[in-house]
């Protein structure tokens, strides 16, 4: 086969777009990904500000992700891993809450941590057990209810789930209220409990740049803005008319509903956030670790420091701080409001700390309530064309990679 024959088009290259264009190219067809932004990547993406890397948005890569480790060369990716724990402010100070299978050295630092109960250690203990012996595919078949009914149901206490699960999850999930999908927070639960979060040294933007650098020269095609999708068809807003073999509409839900009104997806919500850089001369926290808000007051979620996790996130002799507000509070005195709020935290050293960015990411990551992804085969096809995306299967990297996996696959089986 030859040219239009053999040609796929992937509207959208985010990691859903490259995965499928990956698959798809390795089997011998010759895909074209048509990408409106003026790099791939989507919501992955890393900035380069005044030396820093800036990520959009606190994001990490999970190394214990089945189907994106088959894909990416990990090794390539130099991963930088978190310690396996947190530290919690409570009570006017942060105390230390590790997974203390991993760094037994703080097994009694951790049990008494006024950060629930000793009970309640012990029940996140048996449910780490639990989950290492249940594969993903037995959790997307589990009841689906919220994570705060499946919490309470397992006998945590309310001190345990607000004091940690909330801002611990609050940076996963984006939200407090813990009402993602029960099966969501086992799988993620799962891979925490399995791997490490990770930083790639060259910024979570280096995860699409692999992934691209993997397809043919001339795959893609950057600042395509895509006006109509249908069977065998993209018309881009130039007035092009591009025609295919099959079609691919791996964009996130919000832009996939405008381009195919029918498929029901306009009505899918989406979680904000606002992350806050600053540069410091040193790091508050001085390790490679997650810092939470378990008081329950403030604007703040969670504070990181990349350069601890990966050095190279920041110029040599200087610190990167990343702070996650969630939501998109109004932004007139918000770095003044947040660095006040940290001052109870890491002392009078905040005001030494300079202001590099706040980005505000209305569109962060799609809503997963109960009963919506990790079912299903993780794509759809609609009046001829294929979707794909994280909003498909689980709102995650390993989400988006495995739905364009397996919409490569269904297309090979349909043609």
């Amino acid at each position: 086969m030859s040219g239009t024959d053999n040609r796929f088009l992937i509207v959208g290259g985010g990691l859903a777009g490259l995965a499928c264009a990956g698959c798809l190219s390795a089997a011998g067809a010759e895909p074209l990904i048509l990408e409106g932004a003026d790099a791939v990547g989507g919501r992955v993406r890393t900035d380069v500000v005044k030396g820093f890397l800036l990520d959009r948005g606190f994001q990490v890569f999970l190394d214990a992700y089945p189907e994106a480790g088959a894909v990416l060369d990990k090794q390539r990716l130099d991963l930088r891993p978190f310690k396996p724990g947190a530290l919690v402010f409570a009570q006017g100070r942060l105390r230390r809450v590790m997974d203390v299978f991993r760094e037994p050295r703080y097994l009694l630092g951790s049990a008494l941590a006024p950060v629930g109960s000793l009970a309640d250690k012990l029940r996140v203990a048996l449910l780490k057990w639990r989950l290492s012996r249940t594969s993903i595919d037995e959790i997307a078949s589990h009841d689906d209810v919220t994570t705060e009914v499946y919490l309470q149901r397992l006998g945590f206490s309310p001190r345990m789930i607000d004091g940690f699960f909330r801002s611990f999850y609050g940076g996963i999930f984006l939200e407090r209220d813990l009402r993602t999908s029960s099966r969501m927070f086992e799988f993620t639960f799962k891979m925490f409990s399995q791997g490490s979060a990770t930083l790639p040294a060259r910024g979570m933007g280096d995860i699409p740049r692999q992934l691209a650098a993997l397809l043919p020269e001339g795959t893609i095609r950057l600042s395509e803005k895509v006006a109509e999708v249908r069977a065998g068809q993209v018309v881009l807003e130039s007035g092009e008319c591009l025609t295919g073999r099959a079609v691919v509409l791996a964009t996130d839900a919000s832009t996939a509903s405008k381009l195919m009104p029918g498929l029901g997806l306009a009505k899918l919500d989406w979680r904000s956030i606002t992350s806050l850089y600053f540069a410091a001369p040193r790091s508050p926290l001085h390790e490679a670790i997650i810092a939470l808000n378990g008081s329950g007051a403030g604007l703040v979620n969670n504070v990181c420091v990349p350069s601890d996790v990966a050095p190279s996130y920041a110029p040599k002799g200087q610190s990167l701080i990343s702070i996650s507000v969630l939501g998109l509070p109004e932004t007139a005195g918000l770095t003044s409001r947040v660095v006040a709020e940290l001052e109870s935290w890491f002392g009078k050293e905040v005001h030494e700390w300079r202001h590099l960015r706040t980005e505000q990411i209305e569109r962060a990551l799609p809503e997963q309530a109960p009963g919506v992804g990790m079912s299903g085969p993780g794509f759809r096809e609609h009046d001829g064309v294929f979707v794909c995306g994280d909003h498909q299967w689980s709102a995650s990297i390993e989400g988006a990679i495995i739905s364009g996996k397996r919409t490569a696959e269904a297309i090979f089986k349909q043609l």
